[in-house]
């Protein structure tokens, strides 16, 4: 008697993402990817044609993507909060997203400067953990789907 695992179908892929979570980080996931490539191409020019230092070309390139991110964010991921004032709104995702910078710099310091990893090659790295934490703290303080 042969046994057979249950293969993973079309029925539960479609499930997953029909799912109002699945949604919204596939949403985030496209504005970041969009904002992203808005930093890569300012931190590249930065680096490359006005050999700016690493840290400060960082933050810079990361400062234009937040604008970005927050007009693409508030406009297709996350649902405006009534009883909170467009004010109070970019407050908290200019708040959030500091901190975000600074875990950015903190990373790109400890992996260019501390571990010799290559500027970009970290800055994904950086990108990577500093995604989840932007979705998740974004989500809880901004998005009036959430509590």
């Amino acid at each position: 008697m042969t046994i057979v695992a249950p293969v993973a179908g079309s029925d539960d892929l479609r499930a997953a993402l029909a799912h109002p979570n699945t949604r919204q980080f596939l949403k985030f996931a496209l504005v970041g990817f969009a904002s992203l490539a808005v930093e890569y191409l300012f931190l590249g020019y930065f680096l490359q044609a006005l050999s700016m230092d690493y840290l400060l070309a960082t933050t810079i390139a990361f400062i234009i993507s937040i604008v970005v991110n927050y007009i693409l964010s508030m406009k297709y991921v996350f649902s405006h909060k009534e009883d909170m004032s467009r004010k109070r709104e970019f407050t908290i995702f200019a708040v959030l997203s500091a901190i975000g910078l600074g875990l950015n710099d903190l990373y790109m310091f400890i992996g260019v400067s501390l571990l010799n990893v290559g500027t970009m090659a970290m800055k994904l790295i950086s990108t990577f953990f500093v995604t989840w934490y932007n979705y998740f703290s974004r989500r809880k303080f901004l998005d009036a789907g959430r509590g």
